[in-house]
């Protein structure tokens, strides 16, 4: 199997030992030395506990063919462009359960015609994660909301619709909502 462990622990700016501490149980560097080379077999226990370890999806660890690995050619920063120090490569953006897409037709507030956004669903005992977050909020007739959660309080929601001069609105008792996770922008 080809993993891209090492290519994710550096892209943390992990070492190898800091990755074997973060392990449970914990383990040696050399053993996820070991693992990373290919020199011993990354059983799925193994690949499991690293991707714990490193705060992602084993998924992320594997390399599959199908799984398109686009190439960074140089990294941003407020100095400007320079070529990355060490090869590394970015994976596209993939699908996970419960994501919902707003797709941007008109440019409103922080967002441009084509953008996507997509969204987490949540429902209402997980509402308090999308605080100060913009959110997505079924209303009744299949009509929805868009806006910044500012508040909750007694089943109702507060939001702040995009753009300026925009009047707080107050939603009572929506089933989900969903708040973005990340804007695909096309340029």
């Amino acid at each position: 199997m080809i993993t891209a462990i090492r290519e994710v622990r550096r892209a943390k700016g992990l070492t190898l030992d800091d990755v074997a501490q973060r392990c449970v149980p914990p383990t040696t560097a050399q053993t996820i030395g070991r693992l990373e080379m290919g020199t011993r077999t990354v059983s799925v226990g193994w690949l499991n506990r690293i991707a714990a370890a490193l705060q992602v999806d084993a998924a992320d660890l594997v390399r599959l063919p199908d799984r398109p690995e686009i190439p960074v050619a140089a990294v941003l920063d407020g100095n400007g462009a320079q070529a990355p120090r060490r090869e590394a490569t970015v994976v596209p953006p993939r699908g996970e359960p419960g994501l919902i897409a707003v797709t941007v037709s008109g440019g409103t507030g922080d967002y441009r015609a084509g953008d996507e956004i997509w969204c987490a669903t949540l429902a209402p005992d997980a509402y308090y994660h999308a605080l100060n977050r913009d959110v997505l909020v079924p209303r009744p007739a299949g009509r929805f909301m868009f806006g910044r959660l500012i508040g909750r309080e007694e089943g109702k929601l507060h939001l702040l619709p995009l753009g300026a001069g925009a009047r707080q609105q107050v939603i009572a008792d929506p089933a989900w909502i969903a708040r973005a996770v990340r804007l695909v922008r096309p340029l």
